[in-house]
């Protein structure tokens, strides 16, 4: 229950935040995907340094986490081409909607009704990848069939 209280009061924050510094507004999305004005880009490059810096203080400090109590760990994998792939469609949608998934919500609570189309296009994909990944389970989980035995025709009686 903490955390499902924490992960709410997170989320109001984040929708706040999004909301006070323009970033749910197809306007300012638009624009900066359009390279009229770089509002959008320094917005991400400050928060990229700050999380950089802070994510390196936390790596050194070796904390805790503050409801779990567990140390603080991630791993840096290498880019894969899942990585791009995924990165291109991501920023497909949000180019063709104007907003990524944490607009959205904030978009919906401000009454921009066609975010009701985002949100279902979101749940559909999400849909789509879980699907795909229970089916690359089962198959995994399957062991390799074998090919059917060549069948020789019978002998006929008589016949060696």
């Amino acid at each position: 229950m903490r955390g499902r209280v924490a992960a709410g009061v997170v989320g109001v924050v984040f929708g706040l935040t999004l909301s006070w510094t323009g970033l749910s507004s197809p306007e300012i999305i638009r624009e900066g995907l359009l390279f009229q004005s770089s509002y959008l880009f320094l917005f991400f490059g400050s928060a990229v340094g700050t999380a950089f810096v802070g994510l390196r203080l936390v790596r050194r400090a070796r904390v805790r986490a503050v409801l779990t109590g567990e140390p603080v760990e991630w791993e840096n994998p290498k880019p894969q081409r899942r990585h791009f792939v995924g990165s291109l469609i991501f920023g497909t949608g949000w180019a063709i909607a104007d907003a990524c998934p944490g607009p959205i919500a904030t978009q919906l609570g401000q009454g921009v009704l066609w975010s009701l189309c985002t949100i279902a296009g979101l749940v559909i994909g999400i849909q789509l990848y879980l699907r795909r990944q229970a089916q690359a389970e089962t198959s995994d989980a399957e062991p390799p069939r074998e090919a059917p035995a060549a069948r020789r025709p019978a002998a006929a009686p008589g016949r060696a």
